[in-house]
């Protein structure tokens, strides 16, 4: 149960969320959201107050859920002019690392990282200026994590990013700030050092 949660994130900036399994990490991104309501809630963006329930139709935050949301039966070289109309905006991603490879495959043949890698490429070029990103990392080839971590530290210069994972260092190697998630209250972090001294990693 999520109790006291209060933070910010700016534009130009990249928040890591960290947590137990059943803590309240994709919880909150979802009420973030606006998909799962909450008893409370306050959000501020540009000193106004907004409703959950106006992020999704005014583009405000793009979410990446743990689970794969790609149609499954579908190349993704198709996938693409799905999300984005504009030529331009087309081939931006036709033309994005690593794309090439994976542009006349199936979607269900992808493996992880591919998959996660190209789930993460159509998000970040939607215009929404905040982003919230449930597990990138989690199960997925080191060559993909590397593409993502510089993907998400190119983004950083005009969205705000917020993201939870369990894969810390791949976290921490790439973040300006990270929190805690304890007993449904969130709690500064510096670095590993502060992971462990909470408890969340041996020492």
């Amino acid at each position: 149960m999520l109790t006291h949660v209060k933070f910010s994130c700016q534009t130009g900036e990249m928040v890591g969320i960290f947590g137990r399994n059943g803590s309240g990490k994709s919880t909150l991104l979802k009420i973030l959201f606006g998909t799962l309501p909450a008893d409370s809630i306050e959000v501020w963006l540009d000193a106004t107050i907004i409703e959950p329930t106006q992020v999704i139709p005014n583009q405000y935050i793009a979410y990446l859920p743990q689970e794969g949301f790609l149609p499954k039966d579908m190349k993704v070289r198709d996938v693409i002019p799905l999300y984005f109309r504009d030529g331009e905006k087309q081939n931006q991603l036709f033309y994005a690392p690593k794309i090439a490879s994976v542009a006349n495959k199936r979607v269900s043949t992808l493996s992880h990282g591919e998959l996660r890698y190209v789930e993460i490429l159509l998000i970040a070029h939607l215009e929404h200026p905040f982003l919230l990103l449930d597990e990138p990392f989690s199960m997925i080839e080191p060559l993909y994590k590397d593409s993502i971590k510089e993907l998400l530290s190119s983004l950083k210069a005009k969205k705000g990013i917020i993201l939870t994972d369990h894969y810390y260092r791949d976290v921490l190697q790439i973040t300006d700030k990270n929190l805690l998630m304890i007993n449904g209250t969130l709690h500064e972090i510096k670095g590993k050092e502060d992971l462990a001294a909470h408890g969340y990693i041996s020492s």
